[in-house]
């Protein structure tokens, strides 16, 4: 009994006899490998071949009460603008860290000044009295 209906792994044997199941298996193999990269390029192909999703313009009571300025926050899928200013180097790094350091270093000594000032200032003052 060689039937293909009834034996179905005559098709893996002969599959010139049946066209659909290789078409079947391409597809799927596709299909695998498109659902692993759901990225951008995969969204922009669909809707561009008419799959995505139908972009409806705002109505004209909201594209009226927008504001025509340039939103204060960045929209989503635009870059960040490129910095004026670039980084400082290894050396200016350093140069800076050292600065701060330093400035530290008279700001703990300030405070320790104005601590033992004000302890000194505080031995002659007298508490006040108790009330009534």
């Amino acid at each position: 009994m060689d039937r293909p209906s009834l034996n179905p792994g005559s098709c893996l044997r002969d599959p010139g006899r049946h066209p659909a199941f290789i078409r079947a298996s391409i597809l799927a193999l596709l299909a695998g490998s498109l659902a692993a990269c759901s990225g951008d390029v995969v969204r922009s192909l669909a809707s561009d071949a008419g799959y995505g999703p139908r972009v409806v313009a705002a109505p004209d009571f909201v594209a009226e009460t927008r504001s025509k300025a340039a939103p204060d926050y960045m929209p989503v899928g635009v870059d960040a603008p490129k910095r004026p200013i670039r980084a400082k180097s290894v050396t200016g790094q350093k140069e800076l860290e050292a600065e701060l350091e330093s400035a530290r270093g008279r700001n703990v000594a300030r405070g320790r000044a104005a601590a033992s000032a004000g302890q000194g200032a505080a031995a002659t003052i007298k508490p006040a009295p108790p009330p009534p």
